[in-house]
């Protein structure tokens, strides 16, 4: 392990024990035992840290979803890996992406399996990813009562983005992931159906 990846390690540690706050250059070289302007040596500051993490979460839920084909899989995957990595979690989905620090292709990777469960579709991908990503949010942030059944809330949700005849189980009809073939009705206006 090269020291700048015990520096990553340091940085991931504080950020979800602590909290993306905490994460300053002091409280790194407290961490690793080190004066702050020695951690210059190994990375350019926090952006630079910050990137990595984000690198680190992005390899991370692309081996988290890429054994799964199938929308109720991948969601399930998908919520698992961010309850596991809150913190990482919110520096990757609710901060800016840091694009001009990413390795080539990382982000793509991390899309990819999302990509190919909905046949290429970029505007589906990221329909589901907006949903999985609000529901986890919401989850992450305890908005739900007690008594709200997230499992049940996550079915529905994902069985929405399935596609009629496909359960996402090895089933082949769309009753079985909650879907049904009946159209909305004429008299509901485009975008209200659920």
């Amino acid at each position: 392990m090269t020291r700048r990846e015990e520096v990553v390690d340091a940085a991931e540690r504080i950020l979800e024990a602590e909290g993306p706050t905490s994460l300053t250059m002091r409280r790194l070289g407290a961490e690793l035992q080190m004066r702050a302007p020695s951690l210059y040596k190994h990375v350019t500051g926090k952006d630079d840290i910050e990137a990595a993490l984000q690198e680190r979460a992005l390899r991370s839920q692309a081996e988290a979803l890429g054994p799964y084909t199938d929308l109720p899989g991948m969601a399930q995957a998908y919520r698992r890996w961010a309850s596991a990595h809150p913190r990482l979690y919110e520096l990757t989905a609710r901060r800016r992406l840091r694009r001009d620090r990413l390795p080539d292709g990382v982000e793509d990777a991390a899309g990819a399996p999302l990509l190919a469960a909905v046949g290429g579709d970029v505007p589906v991908a990221r329909a589901v990813w907006a949903f999985a990503h609000g529901l986890v949010d919401l989850e992450l942030a305890d908005r739900f009562p007690e008594d709200a059944d997230l499992d049940e809330v996550w079915r529905v949700g994902i069985a929405a983005f399935v596609p009629s005849g496909q359960t996402g189980d090895g089933g082949d009809t769309a009753a079985g992931a909650g879907i049904t073939d009946r159209p909305p009705p004429e008299d509901d206006p485009p975008g209200r159906h659920s």
